[in-house]
């Protein structure tokens, strides 16, 4: 429009002989008919049948500049300024130098509530062109845009942003930055554990952009990182004034076995178990609560490390600078006990000052006595305080020496030879300990438990626990210790059974158990009898095996070493050689009377006879049989 008006004037400006040469203009290609191409080459356009005119150079670069103007090259996605020239119950009408006009949805318009016609805002072409024709803009996208630009440059500068937390979602907070969605991880709220979002929902709080995606243009933000900034600086600060020995107050934070986190405001110490308190606590709990405000003292730190060791005991002076009255050397006192090691337990006499209980100050007896026995963790006892160094901070103590040493008339109550009944204190392998009363024992060897029969174990006749007869059989008072016996409560079987278990005799047994060298027999009146391999065989062969019984023959008797031997072989092999002597020995005799025949006959004949010749020689030919040929003899 603009170009037409500028061409009208100019027509009209000119004189009468524009027209006539315009009238002319068309003849002249009539004149030069061959050199016509077209109809309309040699036609001027700039002049009309009114006027005409011509433009320098100059002119008409600019008319066909402002010209160009009027064509605007729109592209999808491109971001432009447009001019609010309508508004309606629903939407907002724009201009952008389209063609057209461009609805908006007055929603894309709520943060504006005093929106106006000329105002102007900046949209974003979604489609130039949609399927009615119409064109397509949106602010939000245009917000969206922009939103995410300034997104990506704080990102890189590491500005400190505003947002505003409009919903809560799984794992966190949605946050609007610059009118764009962001996430707020639930770990990114605090520098303390956040359980309930829905507090910050609607709140306007100051974030930091700690991680984008350009592919999705997601973003995350962060408050706790703002948060540890301030703590850093913070802690910057304390630790430049930080001095050992120096008091602060701290906030208990967090409580684990070996100690409790004390946030010291912006920055973490760590008071360590022991030096909670001066006396023995199991776990920091029993003393500190999460959240309790107390006074540590600074023990020691390292400024690169940044770690602070504290202390709470240190505020109070050492128990041992304060003892009481009552706590002296021949004192009774009373304590629990807070630990058990195998050389004894030490009793908290208050907080902060123990004493060991040797285990030689248990009891008055010389018998060995397991400390974690006797001893159980939080058990209270009494005990004599024998020795004090407040120097070293040390202190023995003594459970025994609470009543008379029961080994100043030990003859009196337990003379030699005396029976008593004790307890079973202890099992070793050679022998038995046994307590006839507090602080008195003795022990049992294990060759003096029974006249009968063999043990590899005194587990095997008795255990820990039980009563048990003894007899006193020696006393040293000088080492506090009893020589005990239990089988010579009774007389020694082996002195009367030596006839009845003379060697030949034979008796019927059991065999109790059996090894490679032999089996253990039981015999009558309880006796044990021993049979090696060899003498295990019987008639048909075969050994004889656990549990059989059987005939068994003496063949070693020892008194002195209370030991029997047996053989159920030389059983059968006896007969067998019984039998045979019997035989031999009635030949014997046979042969003897037939001699003593021959001998009679030989002095009543004088003179031999054809007859008596005879009857010689069946008595010859007899004798022979039975011992042989027989010797010539002389006329």
């Amino acid at each position: 429009m603009i170009q037409k008006n500028l061409n009208a004037d100019a027509q009209e400006s000119t004189g009468a002989d524009t027209a006539e040469v315009a009238t002319a203009t068309p003849n002249a290609p009539a004149a030069r008919e061959p050199r016509v191409e077209t109809a309309h080459d040699d036609f001027d356009w700039s002049v009309d049948k009114r006027n005409v005119t011509s433009y320098t150079k100059e002119e008409k670069e600019k008319y066909d500049d402002v010209y160009d103007n009027t064509f605007v090259q729109l592209n999808d996605g491109e971001l432009m300024q447009g001019i609010v020239v309508g508004l309606t119950k629903t939407d907002v009408v724009l201009n952008i130098g389209f063609k057209s006009d461009g609805l908006i949805s007055l929603n894309e318009f709520r943060d504006i509530p005093t929106l106006k016609v000329g105002d102007e805002v900046e949209v974003m072409i979604i489609e130039k062109e949609d399927r009615d024709g119409n064109l397509n803009l949106s602010r939000k996208q245009a917000r969206i845009t922009r939103a995410w630009e300034r997104i990506v440059e704080v990102h890189k500068t590491g500005e400190v942003i505003t947002g505003t937390v409009t919903s809560k979602t799984k794992g966190g907070l949605i946050v609007d930055v610059f009118g764009m969605e962001t996430f707020l991880p639930g770990s990114q709220i605090d520098v303390k554990p956040v359980t309930d979002y829905d507090q910050f929902v609607g709140k306007t709080m100051e974030f930091k952009v700690v991680k984008i995606n350009e592919t999705i243009k997601n973003a995350v933000v962060s408050h706790k990182a703002l948060i540890e900034s301030d703590i850093e600086a913070q802690r910057a600060e304390i630790m430049s004034k930080l001095e050992k020995g120096q008091v602060l107050e701290g906030t208990v934070k967090n409580i684990t076995d070996f100690g409790a986190f004390m946030d010291l405001g912006g920055l973490d110490g760590l008071l360590y178990i022991t030096d909670i308190s001066w006396g023995r606590i199991s776990h920091p709990s029993e003393v500190l609560k999460m959240d309790q405000k107390i006074n540590v003292v600074v023990l020691d730190f390292d400024d690169e490390k940044k770690r602070i060791s504290l202390g709470l005991k240190q505020l109070t002076p050492h128990p041992w600078d304060v003892l009481g009255e009552n706590i002296g050397e021949g004192n009774v006192v009373k304590g629990k006990v807070v630990n058990i090691e195998d050389y004894g337990a030490f009793l908290e006499i208050q907080p902060g000052v123990e004493g060991l209980v040797h285990v030689s100050e248990i009891t008055w007896a010389n018998t060995p006595i397991n400390a974690k026995e006797f001893f159980k963790l939080g058990d209270e006892h009494e005990a004599k305080i024998v020795t004090l160094d407040k120097g070293s901070r040390k202190m023995s103590l003594s459970i025994k020496q609470l009543s008379p040493d029961p080994w100043n008339d030990i003859e009196t109550k337990f003379a030699e030879g005396s029976r008593h009944t004790g307890l079973v204190k202890n099992i070793t392998n050679y022998g038995v300990f046994v307590e006839l009363a507090p602080g008195i024992g003795g022990m049992i060897h294990i060759s003096d438990l029974s006249w009968l029969k063999r043990f590899n174990h005194p587990s095997e006749y008795t255990k820990v626990g039980a009563n048990i007869e003894v007899v006193i059989m020696g006393i040293d008072k000088d080492n506090r210790k009893l020589q005990l016996g239990h089988k010579q409560l009774e007389e020694d079987p082996w002195n009367t059974l030596q006839d009845t278990f003379a060697i030949g005799t034979v008796h019927e047994g059991t065999v109790l158990r059996r090894d490679d060298k032999g089996a253990v027999v039981q015999l009558p009146y309880g006796l044990e009898g021993f049979a090696p391999n060899r003498h295990l065989t019987k008639e048909d062969g075969k050994s004889i095996g656990a549990d059989e019984t059987a005939q068994f023959v003496v063949i070693e008797f020892d008194r002195n070493e209370k030991r029997i031997v047996i053989s159920h072989s030389r059983v059968w092999e006896q007969g067998q050689y019984e039998e045979k002597e019997a035989q031999k020995k009635e030949a014997k005799v046979e042969s003897d009377k037939t001699k003593k025949a021959v001998k009679t006959i030989q002095g009543k004949v004088e003179k031999a006879t054809l007859g008596d010749l005879g009857v010689l020689a069946d008595l010859k030919k007899k004798m022979e049989g039975n011992d042989g040929p027989a010797e010539p003899k002389a006329e």
